[in-house]
């Protein structure tokens, strides 16, 4: 059975960090991207930052850009997101998925192209 589990979020103010895991099993872990997404109330889900399985490329949203980073541990099959400079824009739950061959990877952020979601953790950023 696949799962995604998400984990870490919680209340922070701004200007601070968090990190965010995603423990994945079920799949072999090397062979796949893993993207956070994350939605916020009244907002469409967008992409946040992705890991690619084949080379661990990494790509972010313009918005995240030297603010967070995202790496992955494969002997733990799991990917982190570290968020520093946290802003109230940031508020947003945050899902982790996951597919296996992205058509481009440019196309990272689409979210119709995943298999796999977690159930997302909550960040909420105070101002």
């Amino acid at each position: 059975e696949v799962q995604l589990v998400e984990s870490g979020g919680g209340l922070v103010q701004a200007g601070g960090s968090l990190r965010l895991s995603c423990a994945a099993s079920g799949f072999t872990f090397d062979d796949y991207h893993i993207t956070w997404f994350r939605q916020a109330p009244g907002k469409e889900r967008e992409g946040v930052s992705c890991t690619s399985g084949s080379d661990s490329s990494a790509y972010y949203a313009d918005s995240v850009q030297d603010r967070f980073t995202i790496s992955r541990d494969s002997a733990k099959n799991t990917v982190y997101l570290q968020m520093n400079k946290l802003k109230p824009e940031d508020t947003a739950v945050y899902y982790c998925a996951a597919v296996r061959h992205l058509l481009l990877p440019r196309l990272w952020a689409t979210s119709n192209f995943y298999d796999y979601w977690g159930q997302g953790t909550r960040v909420t950023v105070s101002s």
